[in-house]
Parts: structure tokens; sequence; C-alpha cells
């Protein structure tokens, strides 16, 4: 069996780069519309394609065009159009849940996977979609369990895609949970007139509520659980067990997120992966993975379904609790390479020897590092304030588009 393959997710060329520099073996994305992060994310377009093949096929990252919303009629001209561009410009599979993209891509020739929207549970569903898809995202809602029994009844049964080749099984990793059946939620729908299903959703349910009593009017606040909120999925502690089950494609949820989640967290199980593959995948290590993991967004911890739990766990408060934070600090000038130095402009809040350094770009990606030395108008300074000219010796270049923050505790 292929080594397990770790994809992780670009909602922009920040993220990619990120997701590049810190071992991904593919990603996916999405571009205009027709993708379950539509509003979610800053996604690319149509004149992206080229360029994010391009970056990828440099580094041997497989690419992967997400087309996995609920499709109308009015949709299918464009759906027609996105599959052309994305086989003009050598994506590598799209990631399908209609019937109408699946179809158009197949005649297309263009590599199917079939996306965790089709809530695939069973191996004859599995035999069914191999008519097609090479690839394809179980249900979120199976346990470890029930994944290794259909991937033990692919081998045993040699399922396989149009290519041949036994079919791959793909589960999410890492990141955001919804709380309804493979994320077919309509609240958002209800509520805003916002379909999920469209890549639209408001969120609803990461909400506090208060009930009403329709007859008495008595009323009482949900103050210590966010009842439709589940903390992120996280199976870095029990990975062991997910490779033992056959996932040959582990799944990196957060197109909407920042580039210093996606270089983390891709780092963290890219370490974990290739730990397991060499015999020294431990506890230690799996502390310190879990500690890297909660520095960027997350809601919390559990281990989904795939341990078993019947229930889900849920948030306890709104938003993130990573435990750091980026702040702005200002903006790449210019790089001298011979010299290996950054210069920036501080425009917001201070930096001083020994803080945390992020800086981002689309170029860039996301690179950390620990503020050794700097110098400030040209002389060896402890701190640079705002209108500042900073200048920082950087193994890597600096762009104008280039952001620079400081990390903190949050």
């Amino acid at each position: 069996m292929e080594r397990m393959e770790l994809m992780a997710p670009a909602g922009n060329f920040e993220s990619l780069q990120a997701a590049l520099d810190n071992g991904a073996d593919s990603v996916y994305f999405g571009v205009e519309q027709l993708n379950m992060r539509a509003r979610a994310s800053i996604n690319f377009t149509i004149d992206d394609l080229a360029e994010i093949v391009e970056r990828c096929e440099a580094k041997k990252v497989r690419t992967y065009l997400t087309l996995n919303t609920i499709i109308y009629d009015h949709d299918l001209s464009l759906i027609k159009h996105l599959l052309t561009k994305a086989k003009e410009a050598g994506v590598t599979a799209v990631i399908a849940s209609d019937q109408a993209v699946i179809a158009s891509a197949r005649s297309m020739g263009i590599d199917i996977h079939i996306s965790t929207q089709l809530n695939i549970t069973n191996v004859e569903t599995v035999k069914f979609y191999s008519l097609f898809a090479e690839t394809m995202v179980l249900s979120r809602e199976l346990s470890l369990r029930q994944v290794k029994k259909i991937t033990e009844q692919i081998q045993k049964e040699n399922i396989t895609g149009p290519s041949g080749k036994p079919v791959k099984i793909e589960i999410f990793g890492h990141g955001a949970l919804c709380m309804a059946v493979s994320g077919k939620c309509y609240l958002s729908l209800h509520s805003h007139n916002s379909s999920a299903n469209r890549g639209a959703c408001k969120q609803n349910c990461r909400k506090k509520y208060t009930v009403i009593d329709q007859e008495s009017g008595f009323e009482f606040e949900i103050d210590n659980e966010y009842m439709m909120s589940p903390k992120d999925l996280c199976t870095i502690n029990f990975l062991d067990e997910v490779m033992e089950a056959g996932v040959q494609v582990l799944k990196i949820e957060g197109r909407g997120r920042a580039p210093e989640y996606v270089a983390t967290v891709t780092r963290a199980y890219r370490e974990a992966i290739d730990a397991w593959y060499e015999g020294t995948y431990s506890e230690e290590k799996v502390e310190k993975w879990m500690e890297e993991l909660s520095t960027v967004y997350n809601r919390g911890f559990w281990s989904g379904y795939y341990l078993g739990q019947k229930m889900g766990e849920w948030s306890k408060t709104s938003g993130s609790q990573a435990t750091q934070k980026k702040v702005y600090v200002g903006k790449g000038m210019h790089y001298f390479p011979k010299a290996g130095i950054a210069e920036f402009q501080i425009e917001a809040y201070d930096i001083k020897k020994g803080d945390r350094i992020l800086v981002t770009g689309p170029t860039t990606g996301a690179k950390e590092f620990d503020l050794d030395e700097m110098f400030v108008n040209d002389a060896a300074a402890e701190k640079a304030s705002k209108g500042d000219s900073c200048t920082i010796k950087l193994p890597f270049r600096v762009r104008l588009s280039d952001k620079l923050y400081k990390l903190v505790e949050a």
C-alpha cells in the first residue's frame, strides 16, 4: 500500500504556500463559487488555476479542485466551463458530490474524488461510485472500526476505480466539524436564505441561544455549552489507529483559516505521519504536537465519531480557544538577497528582541521565527516602534505584499 497522503486546505495563495512549505502531499481549493467555502474564505479565481498548478507541480504536490455543492440547472454551463479550465491547467482531480459534476468530469477524462457530502457509509456505495471515482471521502460519522471494514473489503474484493487501481479511502483528520450529518444543514437557509449546501453557511450553530417555553413564556439560557457547536476534530493522538484502519488520504479542514493555521497543522501531521512510518510515533511526540495545534485556531479538540462516541462534544465558548494570537506590526519593504536582510516598516505595535514573529504573504506563505537581532534606522536595537524602519536577517525572501506580525498569548 502507498504511503498515506496528507491533504491540506488552501483558501488563498498565502495558505497554499504554507501548505507547500510544510509537507503537504496534496492541496484542495475552491475557484469562484460552487464549492463548500464559497463565502467563508477568499477563493481563487479561474485565472489563478495555472499558477496554483505550477507552484504545486514544482513541489510534486497534487491539486484538487472542489466543486462539491448542490448544483442547479443554471449552474451547469459554469460547471462545464470550470472543468474545462481545470483540465487545461492540469488540475489532478475534482472533488464532487453532484452527479452532474461527476458525469461531466468523467466525460472529460478528469479524475474524480467523491466528496463527504455524498455521505458514503458502506462498501456497496463504494462499489457504485468506483465506476466514476478513484478516491472517496467517507462519512464523518463513521467509526474507525467501520472505516477499517470498508478498506478491508476494497482489498478483498479488489474494488477498483476507472484507472484499474484499488479505490483509495480518505477521511477528515483535523479541523471544524458540523453538527449535521456530513455537513447537510439547513439552519442557515431557513434563517438567512443562505444555503450551507451552496457554500454560504452563516454558522448559526456556533452561537449561544435562549430557549423559550411557548406556553408559559419562561426563558432559560444554555450557558454551559454551545449545544450545536462541536469541538474541532483532532486525530493526531490516535493517528496510529487511523493508519491501521487502512486510510490512505488524511484531509485537514480549513480553507477559511489563516496561513499560520495551515502551516502549523500541516507541519504537525506531516511529522506525525512520518514518525509512524519510521517507528518513532510516541506519547511524548503527541504531547508536543497537541501543544503546537493548540496555538492556532481551534474550538477545543475531540476525536469525532472515530472512537465510537455517540454524542458530540460541544464547545463551551464562542470562537477560538487558541493559546496564541497574532498582532499586526508592519509590512515588508525590501529584501537584500546577498546579505539575507529584510526591511520592514513598523506601522502599529512595537516589536522587541525575544518576540516570536510571523511573516505572511502570497508567495512567502507563513514563516515564524524568534527575533534574536534587529537594526532600527541602521543601528542595533532592542525594540522597534511605530514609524521605524527595521531590518532583520532572514533566510527567506520578503516582498512588498508581506505582512509582519508578532505572536502573543491569547
